[in-house]
Order: structure tokens, then sequence, then C-alpha cells
């Protein structure tokens, strides 16, 4: 497993970001893990958890020059995300949306960069449904721009719905013809748990999980 990963992850819990127990997903499903990127909820949090989205965007090597945050989560983390490629030496122009389009003012959905003839990443916490995303590109077309890519920070690896082989975010991936990359998913945290004796009750379950409602990883 690669350093990103394992950084993402050991912050995860420290934050209480990541949490096993028992949760009733709004699926309907009830998960040994939940996530709940809200609870990095610090500068330094937030600037370990960009530097983890920078190495994984890196890693996956989409090309790109727009960040592009959708609200609500979104936008924080396209936010942090430029600072650290600014960090790094890279300036990069972000753009949000509003949940609802404003009627005066300078108006309209969108609010920082311009996205017309950029190659937009789209940078968020995780794929459930997909709406937020289907959203997001709606908008980058109207805007004159092309997504690059997607960027999570989680990729629970489960299948859409009962009768489906593939996951939220490969449908996105397959719908949409753009690479979706996840600083980790649930074979990550597979791995994870895995390399400390503490957490194997926890590794069982979440094999169990999987077993149960898992992606087909081919598709």
């Amino acid at each position: 497993m690669t350093d990103h990963r394992t950084r993402f992850l050991q912050l995860a819990l420290k934050a209480d970001a990541l949490r096993f127990g028992e949760f009733t997903l709004k699926s309907g499903r009830v998960s040994p893990y939940f996530f709940n990127a809200g609870r990095f909820d610090s500068g330094a949090a937030i600037a370990t958890l960009a530097g983890c989205y920078a190495d994984a965007v890196d890693a996956a090597g989409v090309d790109f020059d727009l960040l592009f945050g959708p609200a609500y989560k979104g936008i924080p983390l396209a936010t942090a995300l430029a600072c650290e490629y600014a960090r790094r030496g890279r300036d990069l122009p972000v753009a949000f949306n509003r949940k609802e389009a404003k009627t005066h003012g300078e108006g309209g959905t969108l609010i920082g960069a311009p996205l017309a003839g950029r190659r937009v990443l789209i940078v968020d916490d995780v794929i459930t449904a997909g709406t937020a995303i289907r959203e997001a590109l709606a908008l980058i077309a109207d805007g004159g721009g092309t997504v690059a890519g997607i960027v999570i920070a989680l990729d629970r690896q489960e299948r859409v719905a009962e009768d489906a082989a593939e996951s939220a975010a490969q449908r996105v991936a397959r719908e949409q013809d753009v690479p979706v990359v996840a600083i980790a998913g649930l074979s990550d945290l597979l791995a994870f748990v895995g390399q400390d004796a503490t957490l194997a009750t926890e590794r069982d379950r979440l094999l169990a999980y999987r077993a149960r409602h898992g992606s087909d990883p081919t598709r």
C-alpha cells in the first residue's frame, strides 16, 4: 500500500472520520464502518488530507489545470488542495458552485475562476449515488470546461445496487468516460487493518461485508 493511502487512513482514524461499529447507511445496508470527511475539522488535519489528495492525483497522472469543488464538502477540499499545490510550486485556479443560483449581485451558480477552455479536476469526499458529481459535470460543461477526472477521499467499492456489479465510482467513470481516483478504497482499508492485530475483528467484519456487497473490481 502506497504511503498516501496509509497516511490518509491513519489520519481518518485519528480525526474520527473513520469509525468502526454498526452503521445503517442511506442505502439501508448495515455497514461495519463509516466515513465522514466533515470530521477533518482542523487546519492541520485538512492540510495533511490535502497532501494525500495531491499524492493520489499525481500518482494517477491526471492532466488538469483547474480544481472544482462541488457544494458543499467539495468546496473546502478543492480549496485545500489548491493551497497544497501552491505550496508545491503549482498555482492552480479554483471554482465551485452554489446550491442555489444567486439572483442579485453577480448572480449565477458558479464562483471562482472561469471554466471555459479548462481541463477540470473535480474534488469531493465520496461518490454515493453520483448525483452531486453529475450536477458538477453539467455545470462544468455549461461553463465551457472539460472534465479531466474526479478525485475522492474514499471509495467504498461496493455495488451501487443489489442487482448491479459495479460501484458508484465505477458507474460514474463508465458513464462519463473520465478517470475516478480515490486516495484509498475498501481494499486498502482491509490491508491497513490487517497490519494491526488489535483490528483483527474489524477485518473479519469488513471481509464479510465485502463478500456480501462488494463491487466487481474488473468492471
